[in-house]
């Protein structure tokens, strides 16, 4: 089963100058799947334009077959849509509790508390100081409560723009073990990374952009070969989707 698919999409922040040049690929129901590609590839607006931040230029995405094209980011969370942008995803002055309380207006009333203690569960850093502010935690910390807040409303797809950027590698260690067990509960999971052995070592797949067009999509394991890597992202032009 298709849980979200793009096909000819073209995205950016110019109608005249598409950063994102139709671009088609699928993503099946319970996949773990990793955006690679070199600086400015067009990676980030890919993942922006699908969740509402950035224009659509032309092109469809559905999710779960359902047409979402163009629905603005605040109704997508409703729809079944996740999304943990790279910055500001948290509001530093409210505590972790109270960015979990905002998050959950989006849930039944009857269910919000619920759904606070099971992301505490999930997250066992975050249960451990819920009335911290969330200014206070680490980057690694952040993009948990980030990711927390996405994955309140119970989203079939998360998406993520750069977890580990500017953390540790200790840090970024944490974060993807938390994606692990993210995944393991059945949250069908695409991210935009720059660590590419970390992105390899979480997703089974691998979508790889170079100047805004898809040049590869296949298993990680055919990426595990530096050579290959460094190929494509130097700009291979042939389009390498795997049978």
């Amino acid at each position: 089963m298709t849980a979200l698919a793009v096909k000819g999409f073209q995205a950016g922040y110019d109608p005249d100058l598409p950063i994102v040049k139709g671009v088609s690929f699928a993503v099946k129901k319970g996949e773990a799947v990793t955006v690679l590609g070199p600086n400015g590839a067009g990676k980030s607006t890919l993942i922006k334009a699908i969740a509402g931040q950035v224009a659509c230029l032309g092109g469809q995405v559905t999710l779960g077959g359902d047409d979402i094209t163009g629905v603005p980011s605040y109704a997508l969370a409703k729809r079944g849509l996740g999304f943990v942008p790279q910055t500001e995803n948290i509001f530093a002055q409210l505590t972790i509790r109270e960015n979990l309380q905002i998050a959950s207006e989006l849930v039944e009333k009857r269910r919000r508390a619920g759904q606070i203690d099971k992301m505490f569960d999930m997250f066992p850093d975050l249960k451990l100081r819920p009335n911290d502010l969330a200014g206070t935690l680490s980057g690694g910390q952040r993009q948990m409560l980030a990711a927390a807040r996405a994955l309140l409303t119970d989203p079939p797809v998360l998406m993520l723009d750069e977890p580990s950027a500017g953390l540790s590698p200790k840090l970024v260690g944490q974060v993807f073990e938390t994606l692990a067990r993210v995944h393991a509960a059945g949250v069908t999971l695409i991210l935009v990374e720059q660590n590419v052995r970390a992105a390899l070592g979480l997703a089974s797949r691998a979508l790889v952009l170079v100047d805004g067009e898809l040049a590869h999509d296949g298993p990680t394991d055919a990426l595990q070969d530096s050579t290959t890597l460094g190929r494509l992202f130097l700009g291979n032009r042939t389009r390498e989707v795997a049978r």
